[in-house]
């Protein structure tokens, strides 16, 4: 008997057997149950995610000796025969080659007669955006009122080349990439079930590869039996692909999150004498960051529909070493320069500065940090005067003496001029002392207030002003404030 590939042996037979379309088959199910089936669908949807899976799944559910049902027995002539595309109901066209419309009219014929042994007459075209504007046109009037027969299944990677008239006559599906930690549990149960020992490093590997495909995880599984036999390992997918390790990715990231220059140079030097390809690189290294933001963000419980138990745990450790606006700002990076490899001359160059800018953002402060940390500095230095302030007798003394109340037949006094608006008058502060290790730096001293050129007495300052939170485009005393905390440091921004 002629070998079968894993992708055609373990193709799905039932609704419930089909892999991260879940939105798709329980409507597809509960329409059969509630006797709501249309005469037309079209699923649309990368490749090998299930498209034509679905539709040989839905033709035996309708045509099922024991059906319409939603568990196709797969055990009657018609289902082995629709299995086989070999049941003379079910009318499998591949319109990337048939897409003449000479091709639909003979289509056209056979909707005019009957099905010969099942419930319905089918029609399941593949590609269909491949055909041509005059046959679809020949399609329109037949595909909005056909016999109660006949049924319309429709296939295709291109949805919008589709003609909207085509889709408005269709209930549209639109199957999505599966998820990887999917792909890894149909894998080791296909693995498990065909006696192969393999490590969940090197299922992760292919899961990566596959870019959400489950038959092209399968072919590759496919390839890696032949090559190695039945004990595979991580390091045998890195071979045979060309893949970039869990361990080296995550390294990289690392090194990115903690600005170490050195070691983003030293793994990209590996990769690029190893012969990866930067752009596969480039796009899996915008993964890893873009479900460490997923993290962030939205916890364990949404990230980990997409990585496995241990990457979950690499990014629960460096979901700590920079927070999401930085992480943003990776990942704006890292697309940017996946559009531009295509053109570039030297490919490892891009690379190398790209990162390197990915990594000085990784640890650079943004201007709202900034804002934060200066205004928490003047509300520090407002609580200190604040608490330098004379007290008892010595306040008393100091407070202004409250005017005599004017006499009853006094003129009244001239109206004193509009007051300026208050804000906050700059603190001038005395220049600190040569560092002695001291972070604080120094003691903060009350001098002579600019606003008015009225010096205060050693240790009785002037009342403290109220404090009012530093916005970014406040530029009133943001500017002073600025300056004083670079003279406080000696010139030195401290992040």
């Amino acid at each position: 008997m002629a070998y079968e590939v894993l992708a055609r042996k373990w193709r799905p037979k039932t609704f419930d057997d089909v892999v991260g379309q879940g939105h798709v088959t329980r409507t597809l199910a509960h329409a059969i149950e509630q006797d709501r089936i249309a005469h037309a669908y079209l699923f649309v949807g990368p490749r090998g995610i299930g498209k034509t899976t679905l539709s040989r799944i839905l033709a035996m559910a309708l045509n099922c000796e024991h059906g319409p049902t939603i568990h196709p027995c797969g055990e009657c002539a018609t289902c082995k025969a629709i299995a086989a595309g070999a049941d003379l109901d079910v009318v499998e066209l591949d319109a990337a080659s048939n897409n003449k419309v000479e091709d639909i009219h003979g289509v056209l014929d056979q909707v005019q007669f009957a099905p010969t042994h099942s419930r319905f007459k089918i029609f399941i075209l593949d590609e269909v955006h491949m055909l041509s504007v005059a046959a679809f046109n020949a399609l329109l009037k037949t595909l909005e009122e056909p016999p109660p027969y006949v049924k319309f299944i429709f296939a295709t990677t291109e949805g919008d080349k589709v003609l909207p008239t085509i889709v408005s006559r269709c209930q549209r599906f639109d199957l999505r990439r599966i998820a990887t930690g999917d792909i890894l549990g149909r894998l080791r149960l296909i693995c498990n079930a065909e006696r192969i020992t393999v490590t969940n490093d090197a299922l992760l590997a292919i899961a990566r590869g596959s870019n959400g495909g489950l038959r092209d995880a399968l072919s590759a599984l496919d390839q890696l039996i032949a090559f190695k036999g039945s004990d595979l390992g991580e390091e045998d997918v890195l071979a045979v692909f060309g893949l970039v390790s869990r361990e080296a990715l995550e390294t990289l990231a690392a090194d990115i999150l903690k600005g170490d220059v050195a070691g983003i140079l030293r793994v990209v030097a590996a990769f690029d004498e190893s012969g990866k390809d930067m752009r596969r690189v480039t796009a899996e290294l915008l993964g890893h960051f873009r479900n460490l933001l997923v993290f962030q963000q939205a916890g364990a419980e949404l990230a980990k529909q997409d990585v496995s138990a241990e990457q979950l745990a690499v990014l629960e450790e460096q979901a700590r070493l920079a927070p999401p606006q930085r992480v943003i700002e990776i990942a704006s990076q890292l697309s940017e320069m996946e559009a531009r490899l295509r053109s570039a001359l030297s490919v490892r160059t891009l690379v190398e500065m790209t990162l390197i800018r990915c990594a000085r953002a990784a640890r650079s402060v943004a201007l709202d940090e900034v804002l934060r940390r200066l205004t928490a500095l003047r509300d520090q230095t407002i609580r200190r005067l604040a608490a330098a302030a004379p007290k008892g007798p010595a306040a008393a003394d100091a407070a202004p003496q409250r005017a005599a109340p004017a006499a009853p037949d006094a003129a009244p006094p001239p109206p004193s001029p509009p007051a300026p608006p208050r804000h906050p008058p700059p603190i001038a502060l005395r220049e600190p002392e040569p560092d002695d290790g001291d972070t604080d730096g120094g003691e903060w001293m009350p001098c002579e207030d600019p606003a008015t050129g009225i010096s205060a007495p050693h240790g009785q300052p002037a009342p403290p002003p109220v404090a009012e939170p530093l916005q970014m485009t406040d530029g009133r005393y943001a500017d002073e404030i600025v300056n004083h905390a670079l003279r406080l440091f000696g010139g030195r921004v401290v992040v």
